[in-house]
């Protein structure tokens, strides 16, 4: 009769940022992106569409991540938004703020910041100063 709504994020990949790639700028994307490589930069979803970040293992990110879904075992430094759902992974490092609809942490992941749960984080996105060709964090 009532359908509960599924957080977990899709797997689906659109995009792939290769383990000996260096992106240096900002990203915007909806679908399914994952970083094996190094971004210096702010990485989002397109306004108002969704889409599922995942930062693997060895990959490393400096800027901020505003996303709806996040799956991260890689290294970031910088704050993270995810507004609907964020996997912090076993060997995730994170050097920033996070704000949160749903998190699921595994044993081992490291942050290094603030945790903010919050429950409404779709309308709060739009209130983020993160805009196409601001500078990374």
């Amino acid at each position: 009769m009532f359908l509960k709504k599924d957080n977990s994020p899709n797997h689906h990949i659109d995009c792939l940022i290769n383990a000996d790639t260096l992106i240096k700028g900002d990203i915007i994307f909806t679908g399914g992106l994952r970083i094996d490589g190094t971004v210096t930069g702010n990485i989002s979803t397109h306004e108002g569409k969704g889409g599922t970040l995942i930062v693997s293992q060895q990959a490393r990110v400096d800027g901020q991540i505003v996303v709806t879904h996040a799956v991260i075992n890689g290294e970031i430094h910088g704050d993270i938004t995810a507004t609907d759902f964020l996997q912090l992974e076993a060997h995730a490092k994170v050097s920033g703020d996070i704000t949160y609809h749903t998190l699921e942490m595994h044993h081992g992941a490291i942050v290094s910041g603030k945790l903010t749960h919050a429950p409404h984080a779709q309308e709060e996105m739009k209130a983020l100063p993160f805009r196409e060709g601001s500078p990374a964090a």
